[in-house]
């Protein structure tokens, strides 16, 4: 008898079969170029360089091809057929084959994604109860597995002021509900990560805030996370996403500094890491990939929103990876802290209003695959080569070599001795700092 699973794939992309690799050459739009799941890279298979995911929110939950001066949906889709339980059920259907034919071994979803919220708190957890057994269900026919979930803090009204920084300790109350609820669910369905993005943590107005209580507060509800995490033996790493405004004009966990400071202020550095979205770092006014490079270099880089967006324009479009160049300089970070596990790389991308067809849910997901791929692919050519690291070591050679300053890197050193040292020394020598050589030597990996 055929599956069910084999029925849904003939009944939802009846036109489009699993997406092969057929390499750079290949002129077909529904193929891989540089992805090659199994190829192995550096002693890993690209997929597990990569981790990709898939976002539901951008993709299965019905609200899809809309954007900020129209709620009118482009994007009509067979299996939406409201907003009944039985609608999100069958997404759940929809959304498996396309992970299956798309050949990605992730997904992740905010609890508002996959299950209607109903009249009550009661109601919505019971929903999710009813969605997340068939989601379990899927995962175990199919392997595929949750990179992460997150709770949506964000779009109900009760969360107008924010959720874990409200000034209502009833609101802030109703976010540790679905917090709690999240982390049950993220059990349930073995989610590697579990994501905290505090949309409107933060203000408007700093007229009308308590600028520190806020933070406390926001410090306490993660605090309690992390104790009830701990409690029920949920083995799953938490990362922070920063972003610096929208909806608010300023919100606490402004980009991957800002981040890691707080968590430092607070005593939550050794529980949390963080999780990068290159659209945000570029609305803080950072370089694509520099959010993603602060993060690593503090040992804190957990998993990324692997997105991009429009430099001349102030929000985030969440449109899928296009650009080798930036994609070679975020991989290299990868590749050089050795991987993004227990995290990935998650599409948190959108379709454009103009781009109807479901075909483009295919083409969309495979072209940022192989962006991210071919960085991959370049990153780890730059590495095994190694001419930009001699450079860098050629630059730094003096921190390895003097005794002095390796005694100060220890921390054994006095101000009083290194500024004796300095009395008997001459002016340093002027070096080169080779930026444009390492500029035109970065386009040959891409």
């Amino acid at each position: 008898m055929e599956s069910a699973a084999k029925r849904a794939k003939v009944y939802y992309f009846p036109s489009i079969g699993k997406i092969q690799y057929e390499g750079p050459e290949s002129t077909n739009p529904l193929a891989f170029k540089y992805y090659n799941a199994d190829e192995v890279i550096m002693g890993k298979p690209m997929r597990e360089w990569c981790r990709f995911s898939v976002a539901w929110w951008h993709t299965f939950n019905g609200q899809m091809g809309t954007d900020p001066f129209s709620n009118a949906k482009t994007h009509l889709r067979p299996w939406d057929r409201g907003g009944s339980l039985e609608t999100y059920l069958e997404r759940v259907d929809v959304a498996f084959e396309f992970f299956q034919k798309l050949g990605v071994d992730y997904y992740c979803f905010h609890d508002l994604d996959v299950a209607p919220q109903g009249d009550s708190l009661e109601e919505f957890q019971k929903n999710l109860d009813v969605v997340t057994d068939k989601l379990l269900r899927k995962q175990q026919e199919t392997g595929i597995k949750l990179l992460w979930g997150t709770q949506n803090l964000f779009s109900n009204n009760r969360y107008k002021d924010g959720a874990a920084t409200a000034p209502d300790f009833d609101a802030f109350a109703y976010g540790c509900a679905q917090t709690k609820k999240m982390l049950d669910v993220g059990k349930k369905l073995g989610a590697a990560n579990h994501i905290f993005w505090g949309g409107r943590e933060g203000f408007m107005t700093p007229l009308n805030t308590k600028v520190r209580d806020e933070m406390d507060h926001m410090a306490a509800f993660l605090r309690m996370a992390v104790d009830y995490k701990k409690k029920i033996g949920f083995d799953a790493q938490f990362c922070v996403e920063p972003k610096p405004r929208e909806p608010m004009a300023h919100q606490y966990d402004y980009d991957a500094q800002t981040v890691i400071g707080f968590l430092h202020s607070y005593g939550l550095e050794k529980e949390f890491k963080l999780n990068i979205e290159p659209n945000h770092t570029t609305l803080a006014g950072h370089d694509y990939e520099h959010d993603l490079r602060m993060a690593s270099a503090c040992g804190m880089l957990g998993s990324i929103d692997c997105n991009a967006g429009q430099p001349y324009l102030g929000w985030d479009t969440d449109e899928f990876p296009s650009d080798p160049r930036k994609a070679l300089l975020c991989m290299l970070i990868v590749v050089q802290q050795g991987g993004i596990a227990p995290g990935g790389n998650n599409f948190d991308c959108k379709l454009r209003r103009e781009s109807t067809d479901i075909e483009d849910m295919f083409l969309a997901h495979i072209g940022g695959m192989d962006c991210i791929a071919r960085g991959l692919r370049g990153a780890a050519k730059l590495v095994q080569e190694g001419l930009m690291q001699k450079v860098l070591d050629a630059r730094y050679i003096s921190w390895e070599e003097h005794p002095l300053a390796k005694k100060v890197a220890a921390g054994k050193a006095r101000l009083e001795e290194v500024a004796e040292y300095a009395q008997q020394t001459k002016d340093p020598a002027m070096k080169s700092g080779k930026q444009e050589y390492l500029e035109q030597l970065l386009n040959r990996y891409i």
